[in-house]
């Protein structure tokens, strides 16, 4: 977003220098596909951050694919020109020469940790360790337990509240229909958990969880479920859904966690914050938004749309009115100064402290991704 341009610039050099104190430019590593120019319009909104807070930028790719320097275009008509990557003894470059001290990786590594990229003198990050090669989302909530714990210690709060039950099962073969014994079963324990703790609060809502692969994104290998037969009903075609991922790999292990409903709306249709980082600071973020689906439903799925914060407003089951939109107008304004907002104590429950809140979740998801990394350094 525009808006929060200079935020992140400012929290870009602070990251880099902070990483590399000497760095006068840095080297960014993409994906492999270039089909997708909304993912290249990514790519070149990050390099033009980076350029902003005063650095040259290049980007370089290990995609085998790419044997020379290419221009593509983006979705919006910018152009991003990337170039095969090259290693001599413990440092990759560019043909040229080009070789800066930082290099940031945008790839996640689904595909594995490529030979180029091991062992060099350079600073990375993310860390190699931090791809999906050896990455779990079950280590990042084992993180998030701990720190969910003593930050609702210090409030005072039930832990529940920002933190969801999860289990990890292992042993799956979606196609050949092993471990889905287990797999129900954890889903049952689950879904008693999570209806133990609504009778406790007196929620009506009937609880769900979602199943999703323990390693990878793209919102690929996820399901909603409501109930431990629907586990050992799937019909092959869903089956298929589950058994793989990004890159074709294989779904063995994956990650039973409890479902949150999402009451969050933009002109009727079902909408999920999501907060952009930069290292420690919040620089943002926007809503997906989803016509199609349902509010217990993934939403990162074909059909999605993205809406920046400051062009729409939520709801939450109710219309906005003046004084509300006046609020989340000051919440814009913080963010972009502060990259957190000020809570509203006189309307508890107002968008903008909504706003508030998620942004509070992420840093405190930024801290257990600190402590699930180093724990597998």
């Amino acid at each position: 977003n525009p808006n929060f341009i200079p935020l992140a610039t400012i929290a870009a050099q602070d990251a880099v220098e902070r990483a590399c104190e000497f760095a006068k430019s840095v080297l960014l590593i993409p994906e492999n596909h270039t089909r997708n120019t909304f993912y290249l319009q990514n790519v070149y909104a990050l390099a033009e951050i980076l350029r902003n807070a005063g650095f040259e930028v290049r980007i370089g790719s290990f995609n085998p694919e790419l044997t020379e320097a290419t221009e593509f275009t983006t979705a919006l008509g910018n152009t991003l020109l990337i170039e095969p990557l090259q290693r001599t003894r413990d440092r990759v470059h560019l043909a040229d020469g080009f070789s800066p001290c930082f290099v940031l990786l945008n790839n996640d590594l689904s595909g594995g940790v490529p030979e180029i990229l091991q062992n060099i003198a350079q600073t990375v990050l993310p860390p190699l360790h931090a791809g999906w090669t050896t990455r779990r989302k079950t280590h990042h909530f084992a993180a998030y337990n701990q720190v969910a714990t003593e930050f609702a210690q210090l409030l005072g709060i039930d832990e529940w509240q920002i933190n969801p039950y999860f289990e990890q099962i292992g042993g799956l073969n979606f196609q050949e229909r092993e471990g889905e014994d287990a797999l129900a079963a954890a889903v049952e324990r689950v879904l008693a958990k999570i209806q133990a703790k609504y009778d406790e609060k007196g929620i009506k809502d009937k609880p769900f969880v979602i199943v999703k692969a323990d390693a990878g994104t793209y919102g690929m290998g996820v399901m909603s479920v409501k109930s431990a037969d629907e586990v050992r009903s799937l019909n092959r075609k869903n089956r298929n859904k589950m058994a793989k991922v990004k890159e074709g790999l294989e779904v063995s292990e994956v990650i039973v966690q409890e479902g949150i409903y999402t009451y969050e709306t933009l002109n009727g249709a079902v909408s999920e914050p999501v907060v952009y980082m930069m290292d420690r600071f919040v620089i943002g973020g926007f809503f997906r938004v989803h016509e199609g689906r349902a509010n217990d439903e993934n939403l990162n799925a074909g059909g999605m749309v993205f809406v920046p914060l400051n062009q729409s407003i939520p709801s939450a089951g109710s219309a906005n009115d003046e004084e509300t939109e006046q609020n989340c107008k000051r919440v814009f304004e913080q963010w972009e100064e502060l990259g957190m907002a000020r809570p509203n104590l006189e309307k508890p429950d107002c968008p903008s402290n909504r706003l508030y809140v998620y942004g509070v979740m992420a840093r405190l998801s930024l801290l257990a991704a600190a402590l699930e990394l180093e724990n597998a350094a």
